[in-house]
Parts: C-alpha cells; structure tokens; sequence
C-alpha cells in the first residue's frame, strides 16, 4: 500500500550509483544487507542496526503484537518486564508498546550492543520507561521482580557455529554462540527465572532449533510451545509456578 505513490518515480544518478554499490557489497562481501543500510524492521517497528549487534529477528515479536494472548489476561495488569539479552533494543521497545503501563529492564552483558540500544530507545522516546544496563544474564537484577520476563539469548551450538554463512560470521559470536549443546544460557534463565518472576508471572524464551535439547534437559517442565509463522519449535512459555514445581 506504500508503493503506488513511487512506481513512477526516477532515480537519479547518484541514487543508481549509491543502490549499486550496496549491491556490490551485499553480493561479493556478503554483508548483511541491515547492516549496509542500518535499518531493520519487526512488523511495523523500524530499528537502527550495525555490527555491534545481531540484525533482529525473533518470534517473540509475534507474540508480543498479540500482547502475549493468553498467557496475559489484561495487559495493563503488566506493570515491570524484563528483557534478557537485549542486543539492539528491539524487544524491549516491543514490550513497551505491548503493555503500556509497564516498567522495562533491557539487559545486555555487551557494552557496545546497549549503546545500539540506547539509540533505538531514544528513537521511541522510552527512556522513561526502559532502562538499560550491563549485566551477564541476571547478574544486575538482583532482588528484582517482574510480570514477564522474555529472552532471545545466544543459542547456537558449537558445531553450527563452525558451518555458520558469511553473513551470520559478521554478527557478534558473544550473541550467537551458547555452549556445546546451544543451551548453556537457557539453562541458567530456566534455573534462575522463578526466583525473579511475581506470582503468576511468565517467562518467554527464544531458542532456535533446541526443543528436543531442551525438552530432554528439564523433563519434568510443562513447556508450552506456542505456534509461530515457523512453527511450534521455537519459543517456549513456562510460568513461575510451572518452574518451581519443574525445578524440585
């Protein structure tokens, strides 16, 4: 519906040269094309992006446009966030849209990544309303609590790190690689979640191609899998209440 007004247009000289060149590089550097442009989009948001960061890409971003329907009954009710390995920012800018009335924590363990943060933050005008700060996993939220916690954390094996593309290789290593088995940092959000979770609260996390991994590591958590334009196998949902009596 925004192409229309353009279909007549003409780019000039300089436009052409410009365009081609960012063709050249996407195609012979195999350069991320949001990384040649610093732009990149979930849904309807418009991120700025570069090296400092992964390009963003999540299915939680789904989740949140539904405002987390139903494992959230009334979102003004969801008054504190939390969002665990925030890279750019953008998934806790989407909580603050989804659940307007809410606090956000946006954590990071990279310095440079939260100054890509800090610009996406201050490009939505939440710097009322998300706070970010360094810390490994939970490390700088002790003691604190919240209503939802989501998290996109590192989660590639170390055999797939080794087989990665080109352009997956220009992306920060400290945001993609996660151990062995891909799963060393969900392991510590699953253990540590419940103890930063209200009652009632439910955690969100992210984690590739991990669910059987996952599924075998904690066999007595009652999952959910919620359904996603890729499917059932990337997200899981789990509740404070869920996790303590998973976790005994």
């Amino acid at each position: 519906d925004t192409l229309d007004p353009l279909l007549d247009a003409t780019l000039l000289p300089f436009e052409v040269t410009a365009v081609l060149q960012l063709l050249e590089q996407r195609i012979t550097q195999r350069v991320p094309a949001a990384y040649l442009t610093h732009e990149a989009w979930l849904g309807d948001f418009k991120f700025y992006v570069d090296e400092r960061v992964i390009v963003p890409r999540s299915f939680i971003a789904e989740l949140l446009r539904e405002q987390l329907d139903p494992w959230v009954g009334n979102p003004e009710q969801v008054r504190s966030a939390l969002d665990l390995c925030t890279g750019s920012g953008c998934l806790a800018i989407l909580l603050a849209h989804a659940f307007p009335y809410a606090q956000v924590d946006a954590l990071d363990i990279s310095p440079d990544a939260l100054e890509v943060a800090k610009r996406n933050v201050v490009d939505y005008g939440l710097e009322d309303r998300v706070a970010l700060l360094q810390s490994d996993l939970f490390q700088a939220v002790a003691g604190r609590t919240y209503d939802v916690i989501i998290s996109n954390p590192p989660y590639v094996n170390q055999p797939a790190m080794q087989t990665l593309p080109p352009e997956y290789q220009r992306e920060p290593a400290l945001a993609l690689a996660s151990g062995a088995d891909g799963l060393d940092h969900v392991r510590v959000i699953v253990h540590q979640a419940a103890q930063h979770l209200n009652p009632g609260g439910i955690v969100i996390v992210e984690l590739g191609h991990n669910r059987a991994a996952a599924e075998a590591a904690f066999p007595h958590l009652a999952f959910t899998w919620p359904e996603t334009s890729g499917g059932d196998q990337f997200v899981f949902v789990l509740t404070r209440e869920q996790l303590l009596v998973g976790l005994k």
